[in-house]
């Protein structure tokens, strides 16, 4: 046999081993959450837990300065989970958005409220008659004004709405143009704090108050077991935060700028628990929808059932 030989067959024997290669299972590859944050949320909670480490999949953040667009991206198929209030969560759901809850997590009622500054006449909720009251439309702002309202026997029209961002609502209280404010931590305690603001209603026995994990209908098709972890790992961390809120409120000042204490006083207000979604929490949410319903803060009547998925906070179910 000549030596010329040789070398078509270390070729032919190169084609064989490229095409066995080729014809094995490739590789998988790593899983990318892509998750919609602002800042000092979930992302500093999980890491100044220890929950953000060792995870078997990758996560891509995405800061954003409010819920509203969180949903937004949410809705365009560009983020797969977000944290997001429950009725804003139910607006988006109510206007065709591709998500459902899949977590959450519940603060105290008390922890949304009407604030008025601390030279106001105004003592309760009666007194809000006739006055001009600031808040989110379309949130739990707008929410709570109607339903404090209402429990105090206000017709609607006998006080002005005046549709303003926390921003622009608490400038507008201190100046006095707005006679008072509904809005949630931090900015109660902030407001209380630093302002000198009272509190003339809270929303105990009006709001569920709580923030849902809400996930697109893609992510939960195709990245359920990452998504699951992702959200027992915000579970653990929660519960964690609550005997470690000093610590918690140090890391997220340094992150937000937003002072020390305020946030101390807000999270031991808040008590932010994590949630399971049962069939009671269902119908509590289904309780307020049906009120936000009726207060033309959605535009139609929701079936909440159809709008969470279970499944990833039964027991069990890790």
């Amino acid at each position: 046999m000549s030596a010329d030989r040789f070398p078509s067959r270390r070729l032919a024997a190169s084609l064989l081993a490229a095409l066995m290669l080729a014809a094995l299972p490739a590789a998988a590859e790593t899983v990318v959450l892509r998750v919609g944050d602002q800042k000092g949320g979930n992302r500093s909670l999980l890491d100044i837990s220890g929950y953000a480490k060792d995870l078997p999949y990758r996560i891509e953040w995405s800061e954003f300065p409010a819920a509203a667009p969180i949903l937004e991206a949410l809705n365009a198929g560009a983020l797969d989970v977000g944290y997001t209030g429950d009725l804003s969560f139910l607006t988006a759901y109510a206007a065709g958005a591709p998500i459902k809850a899949v977590g959450g997590a519940r603060a105290e009622a008390t922890t949304q409220a009407i604030l008025v500054r601390e030279d106001s006449p105004i003592r309760s909720a009666a007194d809000l008659k006739g006055k001009r009251l600031a808040g989110t439309r379309g949130g739990w702002g707008q929410f709570l004004i109607a339903a404090t309202l209402e429990k105090a026997g206000i017709a609607p029209e006998a006080a002005t709405f005046a549709p303003l961002g926390p921003v622009d609502a608490k400038v507008a209280l201190v100046a006095g143009s707005v006679d008072a404010w509904a809005i949630w931590e931090p900015y109660v305690s902030f407001a209380q704090l630093k302002d000198r603001a009272r509190v003339v209603a809270t929303g105990e026995g009006l709001t569920p108050t709580i923030t849902f994990i809400t996930a697109s209908d893609s992510a939960i098709a195709t990245k359920r077991a990452a998504l699951r972890d992702f959200v027992d790992r915000l579970n653990k961390a929660r519960l964690w935060s609550l005997d470690h809120l000093a610590e918690y409120a140090k890391s997220t000042a340094e992150q937000t700028k937003l002072p020390e204490d305020v946030l101390f006083a807000a999270y031991s207000a808040q008590r932010n628990k994590p949630i399971v979604i049962d069939d009671g929490v269902v119908r509590e949410v289904q309780e307020a929808s049906d009120r936000a319903t009726r207060y033309g803060i959605l535009a139609r009547r929701l079936e909440v059932a159809r709008a969470v998925d279970k499944s990833f906070t039964e027991p069990g179910s890790q």
